[in-house]
């Protein structure tokens, strides 16, 4: 693993350290190092004002001085208290945690918010916990944004300075420890990242750096960055790097790149994908695009690894529980179909013009892609956190619909991701919550209150969770013991059972040459078989309320199921008879 070079943030030397700062609209700009006093540092022409500073050691804090107005490091390794503070000078890392080589096909992961997944909230907590996502049969752990964020909580995607890791979570050797405590359990660890825009408040590149923001392109949080800048595109992908050469990371997740918003993003996404690939080859990278752009993943320059399929949750949270409103609307006319094409081709919407865009395209064909080129869920933090109040599906669906949806989820042959508890299916909610102050707050505040308006108007302040509320952020917290009651106890095992039956009936399919899929359809059941160079996986799902009868998929009439979920049975003229959200699978030998 080869650390890239730095461009941003202090360089170590044999003696002290280089410091730099890329400020193009500043005339001047002055390092101070507590305790020393202020030294002027001198303009590169690039942009870039730097400083040597040779009686400088590790530990150190230091800020840059522009314009009167003190500010810390945009590329700062760790803050001393919070984002408005001092910025600490880091050693590089003495121990880089070992490898993690399973394959991606293999990958079961778990998504995990560092602040709510224990009730310490920390790095250090979440190691005690490794025992319990290996046992369960996770085999990667996918960790929020941990990127330093105003306050002392946050829901995740109000990072502003993106190279160091909160200090409400731990220090980074803690996060290293913690990547390292995970690989000695066999479990890789992904990253969330956020390249589409800073949070609202701690951002101090505006000061100095007004080259970092498109004022003419508008994005939901604001100014679009500018990624038609080079240095700015450099600033992100060397961040990206950054994670997997000084950290151990396996992988990472970037964040709604649909929103990037600028000419520049598909450079930018090749220019990122090769900077983290340069580093380690092999690494997981893993997009979310609205857009659906199955080019990212074809077989013949993966740059990327996999994209995570917001149509496979929508057209089965349709089925599951008959919400239509909002951006289920587009799988709401037939949701079984929609369900069909997601579990067989992945996408859904493959160019086909989308509900509610004036008939505006969305997403490429996705011929050439393998099953693991997508991620699904049933769940996942966006799916929750943007209800309004972060209620989960166990807290009103039906038990059988719940272990239909993980049944599915588990044996086809996308990779599949759970939400921290949900593998027990815990019913702790994860509201939206934030720290911010003053009009910000209010203005947060507002704002969520008029997103959902019509449940506020419904049912008043009482049962609408604050935002900036401690009690907020407290009551998204799990704790052991919500994992030993009688209840989670059984549906850990039933998960772990679905993990172990993964085991032997997807994997060893999905590691061979993927050679297509078929999908037929009865009333609401669907026989799906996708097949592989070692053999065959053959799913039958009925996603409807009444019984269903199929003709069964080629090779399977009077074959014993491998695993199903409900009632299934063989009828004696050879079709399959499926009770309401039931479903089946066998793994067939190669034709």
């Amino acid at each position: 693993m080869t650390a890239p070079p730095r461009r941003f943030g202090p360089e170590p030397l044999a003696q002290g350290a280089r410091f730099r700062l890329f400020a193009p609209e500043a005339e001047a700009v002055e390092l101070e190092i507590e305790g020393t006093g202020c030294r002027a540092m001198q303009p590169g022409g690039d942009g870039f004002f730097a400083v040597e500073i040779s009686d400088v050691a590790p530990g150190a804090l230091y800020r840059f001085h522009v314009g009167g107005q003190a500010v810390p490091d945009p590329a700062s390794r760790m803050q001393a208290e919070d984002t408005d503070g001092w910025s600490v000078l880091m050693p590089p890392p003495a121990n880089l945690p070992r490898r993690w080589a399973r394959p991606w096909r293999e990958a079961v992961i778990a998504e995990v918010h560092v602040g709510t997944a224990t009730p310490e909230g920390t790095f250090r907590a979440l190691i005690d916990r490794l025992d319990h996502y290996r046992d369960a049969g996770f085999t990667v752990i996918e960790l929020m944004p941990v990127a330093d964020f105003p306050g002392r909580r946050n829901w995740g995607y109000d990072g502003v300075l993106l190279y160091a890791p909160d200090r409400a979570y731990g220090t980074p050797d803690e996060l290293r420890a913690l990547i390292d405590a995970a690989h000695e359990h066999g479990l890789g660890m992904m990253l969330d990242v956020v390249y589409n825009h800073f949070g609202p408040s701690g951002n101090f590149l505006p000061l100095y750096a007004k080259s970092f923001f498109r004022r003419d392109i508008t994005t939901p949080w604001g100014p679009a960055i500018d990624l038609e800048n080079e240095t700015v595109r450099a600033f992100f992908t060397e961040n990206a790097a950054y994670w997997l050469a000084d950290f151990g990371f396996d992988g990472l997740r970037f964040d709604a790149v649909h929103a990037l918003a600028t000419k520049a993003t598909e450079t930018f996404l090749r220019e990122i994908a090769q900077a983290c690939r340069a580093v380690r080859p092999d690494a997981f990278l893993v997009l979310e695009n609205h857009d659906n752009v199955a080019g990212w993943m074809t077989r013949g320059e993966r740059l990327f690894t996999a994209q995570w399929n917001d149509d496979w949750h929508h057209a089965f949270h349709v089925l599951a529980t008959g919400e239509r409103a909002g951006y289920y609307a587009p799988y709401a006319d037939d949701a079984v179909a929609a369900a069909g094409r997601a579990l067989s081709e992945g996408f859904v919407f493959q160019g086909e013009p989308y509900p509610g865009t004036d008939g505006h395209p969305r997403g490429t064909p996705t011929d050439e892609l393998p099953p693991d080129a997508f991620v699904s869920f049933v769940q996942n933090h966006d799916h929750i956190g943007n209800r309004p109040l972060g209620d989960r599906l166990a807290t009103a669906l039906a038990s059988e619909r719940l272990a239909f949806l993980r049944f599915v989820l588990m044996l086809s042959p996308e990779i599949p991701l759970l939400f921290q508890g949900e593998e027990a299916l815990l019913r702790t909610p994860f509201p939206f919550f934030c720290d911010f102050d003053g009009e910000l707050a209010e203005a947060v505040r507002t704002g969520r209150r008029s997103e959902f308006a019509e449940f506020f108007d419904a049912h008043g302040e009482a049962t609408f969770p604050d935002p900036l509320a401690e009690a907020t952020f407290i009551s998204a917290k799990l704790k052991p013991e919500d994992f030993a009651t009688p209840q989670a106890r059984t549906e850990l095992d039933a998960f772990r059972r679905l993990a172990e039956q993964r085991s032997k009936l997807v994997w060893p399919l999905t590691g061979s040459r993927y050679l297509g899929s078929e999908v037929g359809r009865t009333d609401d059941a669907l026989r799906i078989a996708w097949r592989f160079a070692a053999g065959t996986l053959v799913m039958a799902l009925n996603a409807g309320t009444q019984p269903a009868r199929l003709d069964p998929p080629t090779g399977i009439a009077g074959m014993p199921v491998a695993a199903s979920i409900g009632a299934v049975t063989h009828e004696t003229d050879g079709r399959l008879a499926l009770g309401p959200f039931a479903a089946a699978v066998w793994s067939l030998a190669p034709a």
